[in-house]
């Protein structure tokens, strides 16, 4: 057990006997832990990177409220969805500041259930929509303006084109001439979502920010989702960006981090897309403009294309955002991406029409 993670556990869990750690989840850029105490407890500790979160209070201040907003929404709400906690020592201090300036912090631990990388049928992909939209809907009552902004600029495509820009000017690994083309192609349609939230015509509210699969809790002998994890980036902002950041995730069924498979076996499933979007609108059909109806696919194609843009610059910057297994790994997931990204544009009119389809049929009733 190394130093931090020992004095972390002796902040939080001084009166515990601590039974087990072991690293927990496959997280880019946190590091987590599942401890086990006597007798029979266990709970999450996790360490918050702090070169990505350099405002650590920020993200405790949220996950604080967001959590205690969910617990009370859900007091008389009978349904299977079970919400994290953030839990204190036993002087009620939620954080631990390590010396090397890392955040630590003690989450419960949600037993009997299991994660995924990537979707295998349809029947996963309805119940992550359903989870998404009744997660969005319990969250629509929460004032935004509680919450402040952990990352500025996260989910911003055309500041991420800014800082590649001035990367690529001058890059560490300067192979891989047809990343930088494909990003040469597309960056005239990098500023749509900006534009219209400058025009202040989508859904804004507090989201999730990152609903990619893997921060779906699933039960361990269903596929029932029981809860949605992973609360760092919790923030004010565009229904857009949860939802094509976890329609990029869902509708891959190959996954954005296999590194044993081909990049042109990677494509944006549409019947897995049909499957998620009528689930999330069973919950969130309300919530939904008819512009966020008209940029939905396009939201989609974005934060496919930015996830491939932050990972590409992560690559010729040497690789400091993104955890990695290999100087290359980086750039093996920013190609995945792209090629999802040209698979929603070979798709585009299929996708806009079944979108408008479900939207419809969800607005007439």
């Amino acid at each position: 057990m190394n130093r931090h993670l020992a004095k972390a556990l002796t902040f939080f869990l001084p009166d515990k006997e601590i039974l087990s750690h072991e690293p927990l989840g496959d997280g880019n850029v946190n590091d987590t832990w599942l401890i086990k105490a006597h007798p029979r407890e266990a709970f999450v500790l996790q360490r918050l990177n702090p070169h990505v979160f350099r405002h650590p209070e920020i993200v405790q201040n949220n996950l604080f409220k967001v959590c205690c907003h969910l617990e009370e929404a859900l007091a008389n709400n009978h349904t299977n969805f079970i919400p994290l906690r953030l839990l204190t020592n036993p002087q009620g201090q939620r954080s631990y500041i390590a010396d090397d300036n890392a955040c630590w912090r003690l989450l419960s631990y949600i037993g009997n259930s299991r994660t995924i990388n990537c979707v295998r049928n349809p029947d996963e992909a309805r119940e992550t929509g359903r989870t998404l939209g009744f997660f969005h809907t319990l969250l629509s009552s929460l004032d935004s303006s509680s919450l402040a902004d952990p990352l500025p600029g996260f989910h911003c495509t055309p500041l991420y084109l800014d800082t590649y820009d001035r990367i690529a000017a001058h890059p560490e690994q300067p192979e891989s001439e047809d990343c930088l083309l494909f990003i040469q192609g597309r960056r005239h349609k990098i500023s749509l979502l900006e534009n219209a939230r400058k025009q202040g015509i989508l859904r804004q509210q507090v989201i999730h920010s990152d609903p990619k699969i893997a921060n779906f809790l699933f039960a361990g002998n269903s596929n029932n989702v029981i809860s949605l994890i992973d609360l760092d980036t919790v923030k004010p902002g565009l229904l857009l960006h949860d939802i094509g950041d976890w329609l990029r995730s869902c509708c891959n069924p190959s996954g954005e981090d296999i590194q044993d498979q081909k990049n042109d076996t990677i494509t944006f499933n549409p019947l897995l897309f049909s499957a998620a979007l009528s689930g999330y609108l069973e919950n969130g059909c309300s919530l939904l403009t008819p512009a966020d109806g008209e940029l939905l696919i396009d939201s989609v194609w974005l934060i496919s294309f930015e996830l491939g843009l932050r990972f590409y610059s992560d690559y010729i910057n040497g690789n400091q955002y993104f955890k990695v297994s290999s100087p290359r790994h980086n750039l093996f997931r920013a190609r995945r991406q792209f090629a999802l990204v040209q698979s929603i544009e070979e798709q585009y009119s299929v996708l806009k029409k079944t979108c408008s389809t479900l939207l419809a049929a969800c607005w007439a009733t």
